[in-house]
């Protein structure tokens, strides 16, 4: 019986009827409470009390409510009224796959688009011991977004028990139903172990995304079949038309991608959703180029790499076109590369930095591994050589001879044979952000992340500053790139609180200190090659005809590749280009981003806290049983997450961004940072607002003047002041309170005892009468306490250096990571006005788990953190263009 227009389940009032099937019914209704549309999915009056009917209904709310995704739809709330049980769902809009699929094939593109969504959705759920176990068509809807699973009402969080038995069903093949009393599963998109009786893991998934994306591609259905019956033998005895054959303009490896997802053994079939993702991220970034296939030695732990033998052809073939005179005639060459077995690549986040490709083109440096290694891998041979004595480096930069490999570790820039062998300090540096050497052996580099440029020989010797930073402008100079002539360069010059937008971007400029020179706007570093500045537009590598001897751009922009890997966090991009016509980078992921992951106090990972996302800040709450984050990219919200249930409540929905969320003392509210403009914002602000998302967003704070920062705001244990740290410059942050009562009156606490040093980050313990903070006053950044809130005292924590203070609940202990980034643990004890240090002890090592830059937090009985990790998996391919300046001409 339908359930009427105006119908109240719950704050949930019924708005329309949107479609109904055996075993529910779906409405479109109104959310009362937070005035937003959902759907409904109701199990009919009839089924309630059929113990299968409501076994599924039950089953897919659980399997729901453990997923959270962007190609998963949401579930925001389960109920039961007057016998009615019901299920509130995210509102889609869109058609469904089936539906779409009705009026032909897609076109590859898009096809491929969609099928990497469903991927991650499948390897969300798989991860979480979700099998769906009935993946087809009608379960997925195209929305603007991407696609995105359906009905999870057959899913089972293990593998299932065969079911033998039972009988088929012949329902008509052209209207594919789930049956009750069959086996579990729609026959056109069932896997050959299904259809046996036998168990169903993710695998059984994997075929039948197979399925999918053979229709989505042909048009056509993988195996046809007049009954049931024959379209289970199909299955289980055939092999589908070749998809070539069907769709001739397919690239050649989304066959073999297809054809590894149906195999009838599941052993012989890819064996995780997570890598047919990267597979066919890979085929979407090449094209129809795409034809060199992936060998896959089939068995869950028996996976191999790419082997590089038809890659190393190709070079081989490229190196012969491209030295021939007219050689701009050569046609455009794409492959893939790999990073070396068990050494993911490291490009993205403030510990790594893009790869490199040496002066001649023949060679890139790469960082790679847990170790975070450079490699050096010969572009004509298929094997990478490990640097020994690179561990923990950054940034690889070349000489201009192709002999040395510049780079940073362990604060200090070095040098190292790119064929290996002992490396060689060049000087020192704090968190140096990009370097550049020229034929006079002279490197510009930016030693600190809120520095101007330096000059420093190769060979050692005294910096010399050689740019200035106007702080109304920029707060940061970085990525410097010699042109031609070794006496200019470009660098890229930004502000950190987002101020002036247009004159965010690319600088020219000389060595001998003169004038810099706008050239244009970006977000990124750029880099100049074959008469071309590359630099970075939204998603897109943009080429544009630059005069190097006096920074002058002609013509007009074009897209040289689109959705390119961009780090938002250091303002770089995941390119690099050579003057014979050589071009490497990272295709955007969409599993990009950050893991928040818990580990115990000897570093054991315990799991994750939430799924991977672009965090940008979190704090557990004073209870423990909370997480506020901000997340999104590029403009973060704040969503509070329940680490007990998984489920989310989103705090924050202007169109701003927001940033460093912290709670208020008794848990109901948020404070945090506000950037307006997106990603290069107008201006910042501190604002609080209820945790649960409701009510208005108050503003607490606002800069005085334009190029001031607000960051890291508190609320003190008592509730009575607002802490925040006020930038305005690279040098002299310095934090403040400001009393909640009427006055709102602003104290100084915190101010740096020299111009050039600056307080880092700072946390108030938990009893209210200490404030741990890290500083650079002794010209290395060091963590210190003082009294709260008077600011009476100092007192020195760390002893060889420190960063990002936090406490245990009861302020007996403080945690803070080491100048290598150890995670320390110092025993405290404090009494009116004496503070002591009793007793410190390294935990484990966070180097290999932590991008530099990125906070932790603490349980409050200290025997969990949560830290962000960079993903731990295998790294997706690069792309590799040969002849890449004739794309331009196209």
């Amino acid at each position: 019986m339908a359930v009427a227009t105006g119908t109240r389940l719950g704050p949930y009032e019924i708005t329309a009827a949107l479609g109904a099937g055996g075993m529910g019914e779906v409405y479109s209704a109104r959310d009362t409470r937070l005035d937003r549309s959902v759907a409904i999915k109701i199990l009919p009056v009839h089924l309630s009390d059929q113990p299968e009917a409501r076994e599924r209904f039950e089953r897919e709310a659980r399997a729901i409510s453990s997923l959270n995704h962007p190609n998963i739809c949401q579930l925001y709330d389960v109920g039961q009224q007057d016998g009615i049980r019901y299920l509130v769902m995210e509102h889609l809009q869109g058609e469904t796959l089936a539906s779409r699929l009705a009026k032909g094939g897609l076109p590859v593109e898009p096809a491929l688009r969609y099928a990497i969504d469903i991927c991650e959705g499948l390897d969300k759920a798989h991860h979480g011991g979700v099998v769906h176990r009935d993946l087809k068509p009608a379960n997925i809807m195209l929305t603007k977004s991407g696609a995105k699973l359906m009905d999870f009402g057959l899913a089972k969080a293990a593998p299932p028990l065969g079911v033998p038995g039972k009988t088929v069903s012949l329902a008509s093949p052209s209207h594919p139903l789930t049956a009750e009393g069959t086996v579990i599963g729609t026959f056109q998109y069932m896997a050959p172990e299904q259809l046996e009786g036998k168990e169903a893991d993710a695998r059984s998934d994997l075929f039948s995304f197979g399925a999918v994306l053979y229709e989505m591609v042909t048009g056509r259905r993988a195996f046809e079949g007049k009954s049931q019956i024959s379209v289970a033998s199909a299955i289980l005895e055939k092999e589908p038309e070749p998809i070539s054959t069907l769709q001739p303009l397919a690239p050649p490896a989304l066959e073999h991608v297809a054809r590894g997802c149906l195999a009838k053994d599941p052993e012989a079939r890819w064996q995780s959703a997570g890598d047919v993702a990267r597979e066919l991220r890979w085929i979407l970034s090449a094209g129809s180029q795409a034809g060199v296939a992936t060998p896959l030695r089939r068995g869950r732990r028996n996976r191999e790499r790419l082997v590089w033998g038809a890659l190393v052809g190709l070079l081989a073939l490229a190196v012969i076109i491209l030295s021939l005179p007219g050689r701009h005639t050569a046609p455009v060459i794409r492959a893939s590369m790999l990073a070396p077995a068990d050494a993911p690549f490291n490009f993205i986040g403030d510990v790594s930095g893009p790869p490199v490709l040496s002066p001649d083109g023949t060679r890139v440096a790469f960082t790679a591994g847990k170790q975070n290694a450079i490699w050096v891998r010969a572009l004509e041979r298929g094997e990478a050589q490990k640097l020994e004595g690179t561990e923990g480096a950054s940034f690889p930069f070349w000489s201009p001879d192709g002999r040395f490999i510049g780079f940073i570790a362990d604060r200090k820039m070095k040098k190292i044979s790119a064929n290996g062998g002992p490396a060689a300090v060049i000087t020192e540096v704090l968190n140096a952000r990009g370097a550049s050497w020229n034929a006079d052996n002279t490197i510009v580099y930016t030693p600190d992340y809120r520095e101007s440029i330096w000059k420093v020989s190769a060979k050692g010797g005294t910096p010399v500053r050689v740019t200035t930073l106007d702080s109304a402008q920029h707060t940061t100079q970085r990525w410097p790139w010699f042109l031609p002539d070794g006496k200019h360069f470009l660098y890229f010059a930004t502000n950190h609180a987002g101020v002036v937008q247009e004159q965010s971007g690319i600088y020219f400029t000389s060595l001998d200190g003169g004038p810099s020179k706008f050239v244009v706007s970006t977000d990124s570093g750029a880099q100049y090659a074959s008469g071309y500045l590359l630099f970075h537009n939204r998603t897109a590598l943009m080429a544009q005809n630059f005069d190097p001897s006096n920074g002058t751009l002609s013509g007009e922009p074009t897209v040289l590749v689109d959705n390119i890997q961009y780090d938002n966090g250091t303002w770089h991009t995941a390119f690099t280009a050579s003057d014979n016509g050589v071009l490497l980078y990272e295709p955007s992921a969409a599993s990009a981003g950050l893991d928040l992951l818990w580990f115990d106090r000897s570093g054991k990972q315990l799991g994750a806290a939430v799924e991977r996302g672009a965090y940008r800040g979190m704090r557990i709450s004073p209870d423990g049983k909370r997480l506020a984050i901000s997340v999104g990219d590029p403009t973060p919200d704040i969503w509070v997450v329940d680490l007990a249930r998984g489920s989310r409540t989103r705090v924050t929905f202007d169109p701003a961004s927001h940033f460093m969320p912290a709670w208020s003392p008794d848990g109901q509210r948020l404070v945090f940072m506000t950037q307006t403009g997106g990603a290069i914002s107008m201006g910042s602000s501190l604002h609080a607002k209820p945790a649960n998302g409701s009510g208005q967003d108050e503003l607490l704070v606002k800069p005085d003047k334009a190029g001031e920062s607000l960051n890291w705001p508190q609320f003190s244990p008592d509730g009575k002041y607002l802490v925040y740290e006020l930038a305005s410059g690279p040098t002299g942050a310095t934090i403040w309170s400001m009393a909640l009562d009427g006055e709102r009156k602003r104290t100084l606490l915190i101010q740096p005892q020299s111009p050039q040093a600056r307080v880092v980050y700072f946390r108030l313990s938990n009893d209210g009468q200490w404030l741990a903070y890290s500083s650079t006053d002794s010209g290395r950044e060091e963590v210190y306490v003082t009294s709260f809130p008077g600011g009476a005292g100092r007192w020195q924590v760390s002893a060889n250096g420190g960063t990002f203070p936090v406490w245990r609940s009861d302020s007996k202990e403080l945690y803070y990571m080491s100048n290598d980034w150890t995670l320390m643990a110092a025993q405290v004890h404090g009494q009116g006005t004496e503070f002591e240090v009793e007793n410190t002890r390294s935990l484990f090592r966070l180097r290999d788990t932590v991008p530099a830059g990125s906070t932790l937090d603490v349980s409050p009985d200290g025997q969990r953190f949560v830290i962000a990790s960079p993903p731990n998996s295998e790294s997706a391919p690069l792309t590799l263009v040969l002849n890449w300046t004739a794309e331009l001409s196209r």
